[in-house]
C-alpha cells in the first residue's frame, strides 16, 4: 500500500472520513483551505480539534500540525493502541458524531477499546446520529462483518448511553466498547432485504413529562399500525434526579428512534428530535414528532435496500477492509456523502466499486473485493 501523502484542497469535506481512512492506511494526510473564505472564523471548529485529540489518544506516535489560522492540517497517522479512553465531547456536537468517525478504527487497534464520550446525547439528531441510531442500524453491520463473533478476543460491540445529556448544555454519557480482530473473518452479501415483520422503537425525553413522550409514542403507532401490526415503541423518561435511568443533563429534550427489521434479520433506522432553535420546529406537538419519525422510516422502506442512509459510508469502508472476496450489498439510494466516501477509498485503498442499478426493485447493488486489511497492532503484540 502506498505511502504517499493523500492531499486535498476542499477544506473540512469529509473531515473525520479523511483522518480516519489516513490512519487505516497508513498514510499522511495535507488539509488546505479549511474555511478559508470565512472571515470572521477561520480554519477548524472547535469540535474538529476536539476530534483530532480524540484520535491522538487512540494511537500512538501520531503527529498533528496546523498553520495559525488553522486553515491547513497536517496529519501523520500513528498506530493503534486501543485501550480505555475517556473523551469529554464539546457541547455544540453529539458523542454520536465523535462515535461513528472513530467506529471503523475500534476493531484494529493494539488492544480491545472501551471509550468513554461525555457530552450531548441526544437532541441533535437533525445534524449528527445519536448513540441509538448507531446502536441500532450500525453496530448489527458490525457483527455481519464478523467483528465481535470471536468470543475468545472478547464480548461483540457494544453501545452504552449511562447518563442522558440533551442539547444544549449535554451532561451525558456513553460508553462504546469493541473487541479487536487480526482481520475482517467474512465478507458480507447483503442483498435480500426480506419482508417487514416488525417495528421496534424508542423515545427518550429528558426533564420533560412522561406523558410527552407516551404521545409521540402513540401517534407513531397510529400512522405504522396501517401496514403491519407488530408495532412496539419503548417510552426512556429521564429526570434530572439520579435514580435507576442514571438521570440527565440539566437540558429538556425529546428524541425517537424507530427501526425495522426483517425477516432475513435486516433492519433499516430514522431518528429524528424535537429542535427550539431549528425551523420552528421546537413549537411541534409530540404527536407531530412521532408522526415525522414515522413517515421517515417509512421513507427508508420506500427507498429498500439492505442498510438505511445513514449507514452507508461505514459499511462502505468495511468493504474495502474486509477479507479478498467479493462483498455484496444493496443500497436504497446512494447518498452524496457515499458517493463522495467511495471516491476516497479508491484513493486510500485503491478499491473499486462496481455500482449496478436494480430497474425492478428500484435499488443499487454494489459490490467489490475487498482489500484484506490486516490488524498490525494486533499481529506485532
Amino acid at each position: 500500500m502506498s505511502t504517499k501523502t493523500m492531499k486535498f484542497e476542499d477544506g473540512a469535506v469529509q473531515f473525520r472520513q479523511r483522518l480516519v481512512v489516513s490512519i487505516l492506511s497508513h498514510r499522511p494526510v495535507l488539509i488546505r483551505n479549511i474555511r478559508a473564505d470565512d472571515i470572521e472564523m477561520p480554519g477548524l471548529r472547535e469540535y474538529e480539534a476536539s476530534f483530532l485529540r480524540l484520535l491522538d489518544r487512540m494511537t500512538n506516535g501520531t503527529s498533528v500540525e496546523i498553520n495559525s489560522t488553522g486553515t491547513q492540517l497536517r496529519f501523520k497517522p500513528g498506530v493503534l493502541v486501543g485501550g480505555e479512553i475517556e473523551h469529554t465531547c464539546p457541547d455544540i456536537k453529539s458523542v454520536g458524531w465523535f462515535l461513528e468517525g472513530i467506529m471503523a478504527l475500534a476493531a484494529f487497534g493494539k488492544e480491545s477499546l472501551q471509550l468513554t464520550l461525555n457530552g450531548t446525547t441526544d437532541s441533535l439528531s437533525h445534524l449528527d446520529p445519536s448513540p441509538d441510531y448507531i446502536a441500532t442500524s450500525i453496530l448489527p453491520l458490525f457483527i455481519k462483518f464478523g467483528i465481535g463473533a470471536d468470543t475468545d478476543e472478547g464480548p461483540p460491540p457494544s453501545i452504552k448511553v449511562t447518563k442522558r445529556g440533551a442539547a444544549p448544555l449535554g451532561g451525558g454519557q456513553v460508553v462504546f466498547t469493541c473487541p479487536i480482530v487480526r482481520e475482517i473473518p467474512q465478507p458480507i452479501d447483503l442483498t435480500d432485504s426480506g419482508k417487514i415483520k416488525r417495528v421496534r422503537g424508542t423515545v427518550v425525553s429528558c426533564k420533560i413529562p412522561p406523558s410527552s413522550a407516551a404521545r409521540v409514542a402513540h401517534s407513531s403507532k397510529g400512522l405504522l399500525h396501517r401496514l403491519l401490526p407488530d408495532v412496539w415503541i419503548h417510552t426512556d423518561t429521564h429526570s434530572s434526579k439520579k435514580g435507576k435511568s442514571g438521570g440527565c443533563g440539566p437540558s429538556p429534550g425529546l428524541s425517537v428512534c424507530l427501526a425495522t427489521e426483517s425477516n432475513t434479520g435486516i433492519i433499516l433506522a430514522a431518528e429524528t428530535c424535537m429542535d427550539a432553535k431549528k425551523d420552528g420546529r421546537g413549537a411541534l406537538l409530540p404527536e407531530d414528532l412521532g408522526i415525522r419519525a414515522a413517515a421517515m422510516l417509512l421513507e427508508e422502506v420506500r427507498k429498500g435496500g439492505c442498510i438505511d442512509t445513514g449507514a452507508q459510508s461505514i459499511a462502505f469502508l468495511l468493504m474495502c477492509l474486509g477479507p479478498e472476496d467479493v462483498s455484496r450489498i444493496r443500497v436504497g439510494t446512494l447518498s452524496q456523502y457515499s458517493i463522495v466516501s467511495l471516491r476516497l477509498f479508491k484513493t486510500a485503498f485503491d478499491v473499486e466499486f462496481k455500482v449496478r442499478t436494480d430497474d425492478d426493485s428500484k435499488t443499487v447493488v454494489l459490490s467489490c473485493l475487498g482489500s484484506g486489511y490486516r490488524n498490525m497492532a494486533r499481529a506485532s503484540s
